[in-house]
């Protein structure tokens, strides 16, 4: 497919493509064209496909208007993510895109769904601009997998991430993107992880997930797989790099500020109207 217009003014010929893990890469190097130098536009960066693509079940939404394509996206737990071109007819991917959404699909990240509203709660998107770190942080390997995945589901308490799902990930089109490091304890123990992603040179990468195991928190673990993270997105070439975080999880947004970053905007959902 060709590479993304610089504006589209009015959509000719609106298609919506859905494609499997194998098949994203089209959707990636896209999103990565949209990427910006200081921070992510919309609902997704290349990285949260990357995530997103270690479930065995994964889609990813792939809009074209004729040959070009327009936005990617796809749906995450009952939320439509996406991200459209610059210049994009958001008004005209919002109607196809509200056709996707059924009863119980409450929420929309990147696209104004017709008669739906902002939702109140936001969340925070805030950015890292390089400078020299030293931490504890490593590089994840095949032999850190199982303890990459121990972090994961120790530090989110619904998390069903396994060895296979990251092999998956590592597998797909996005795994050259993922930069991922794990803090160690003294005694060896998996502490805290982070996996970042790249965009390309002069882009923004992303921070998508990090977690501390919860028997580890509160030792500086989570801010050195952070910075470990960042370094390692610097080195490759990104000109900073994003994590977006509900503002209220003051927690998360703490342990960012302490690693250096600082808050660029708030990104509000689009919502059905509750019931009055």
């Amino acid at each position: 497919m060709g590479g993304a217009l610089s504006s589209v003014p009015t959509m000719v010929s609106l298609a919506r493509h859905c494609l499997s893990p194998a098949k994203a890469g089209p959707a990636l190097r896209v999103l990565s064209e949209w990427t910006p130098a200081d921070a992510p536009v919309g609902g997704l960066h290349p990285g949260d496909v990357g995530w997103h693509l270690w479930r065995d079940n994964a889609t990813v939404l792939l809009w074209t208007d004729g040959e070009v394509p327009v936005a990617v996206g796809f749906l995450d737990h009952k939320v439509l993510r996406a991200t459209a071109a610059p210049g994009t007819d958001l008004d005209a991917l919002a109607a196809d895109a509200g056709t996707l959404l059924g009863p119980g699909d409450n929420a929309c990240d990147g696209l104004p769904i017709p008669g739906w509203e902002r939702d109140p709660d936001p969340w925070v998107v805030l950015s890292w601009a390089p400078r020299p770190v030293s931490v504890r942080a490593q590089p994840v390997g095949e032999a850190d997998a199982a303890d990459r995945v121990l972090v994961q589901r120790s530090a989110f308490a619904n998390s069903v991430f396994t060895v296979e799902g990251w092999r998956r990930m590592k597998q797909s089109p996005a795994g050259e993107l993922a930069v991922e490091t794990i803090v160690r304890t003294p005694d060896g123990e998996p502490a805290a992880a982070a996996t970042g992603w790249f965009a390309g040179v002069g882009r923004c990468g992303l921070l998508e997930p990090v977690g501390t195991h919860v028997d580890h928190r509160g030792h500086g673990y989570g801010r050195d797989a952070v910075l470990g993270a960042c370094a390692a997105l610097v080195e490759r070439g990104a000109s900073a790099v994003a994590v977006v975080t509900p503002a209220s999880l003051t927690a998360a947004v703490a342990l960012y500020k302490s690693a250096g970053f600082t808050v660029v905007r708030e990104n509000h959902d689009w919502i059905r109207p509750r019931p009055s």
